[in-house]
């Protein structure tokens, strides 16, 4: 499958420049425009394989201020902070009213708190998040992860920049997440996070990003969401097991749950064209 055509532009949001990739659809009639979040400490390129699976549609992904080639902005860092800003550039961008909201992890939480204040078709949600971390059997992880992003925040810059973009650090999230036992997709993984992972504006953006993404769930906005929704998540996904993802659907005034196997937190790696496959089909259902 040979790359999608990218567009570049830039943007002025709350103090932020920040940059929005665009793949039009590989065909003269586009199936519809997806707008897209992707997940923490990620940008544009963790949503590649996706892009790719779905060439019908034209699918525009923000880099989040603060992440990949987006700087920061003047305010808060957190689920209101970014669907603030993401709704004034979908305005900017002139997103048409049929457009599709698409969220991995913690894009899922920015993704459904955006659905809440503006009109989109359908709403797809990758990995939602869908328990809370400190409650869930991560809860010492989420902690200790927690504590190590505050502390480099408040180490000298060098020291502090040079533990969070470290191979080691990106190499230990690497191993713990990937479920696959294919070597080829665990080094894609591998390189992926080693080429991406380090890629934010500042240690305070990072810290105070990190604490939003382990302090609310989907679950806060989803009864306020009216339109169809759907979730894909992973059997092996630590941080929404299949029971928390089936409260969760059941909490939508209509979505569906799509839980494949052998997969957890990195379905957009690993399981891309199965998920890939469970949107078009969803979204031929809805006829969006």
């Amino acid at each position: 499958m040979s790359p999608r055509t990218e567009l570049v532009t830039t943007h002025a949001l709350y103090g932020s420049t920040t940059k929005v990739f665009s793949y039009p659809a590989c065909a003269d009639n586009s199936a519809g425009v997806i707008f897209a979040i992707h997940g923490f400490r990620g940008d544009h390129h963790g949503l590649t394989r996706i892009i790719e699976q779905l060439p019908q549609y034209t699918i525009i992904v923000p880099d989040l201020p603060g992440f990949g080639a987006s700087t920061s902005m003047q305010v808060d860092h957190d689920v209101d902070g970014y669907a603030i800003a993401l709704n004034d550039l979908a305005d900017e961008l002139q997103l048409p009213a049929g457009a599709i909201l698409l969220g991995h992890s913690f894009g899922s939480l920015v993704a459904a708190k955006l659905a809440t204040q503006r009109d989109f078709a359908a709403l797809l949600l990758l990995n939602p998040i869908s328990e809370l971390a400190l409650d869930s059997s991560q809860a010492f992880i989420a902690k200790l992860t927690g504590f190590y992003y505050t502390l480099c925040a408040k180490l000298p810059s060098r020291l502090g920049e040079a533990v969070l973009r470290s191979t080691l650090s990106s190499d230990a999230m690497s191993l713990v997440m990937t479920k696959s036992k294919d070597p080829q997709m665990r080094g894609y993984v591998r390189d992926q996070h080693r080429a991406y992972f380090g890629g934010f504006h500042s240690r305070d953006t990072l810290a105070q990003s990190y604490q939003a993404s382990i302090s609310g769930t989907v679950g806060e906005y989803s009864r306020a969401i009216g339109i169809p929704a759907l979730l894909v998540g992973g059997m092996l996904d630590e941080l929404g097991t299949a029971q928390t993802q089936e409260t969760l659907r059941a909490s939508f005034n209509q979505a569906e749950l799509v839980m494949l196997p052998e997969v957890g937190h990195l379905i957009h790696y690993e399981k891309a064209p199965e998920t890939a496959a469970a949107i078009t089909e969803f979204l031929a259902r809805q006829d969006v």
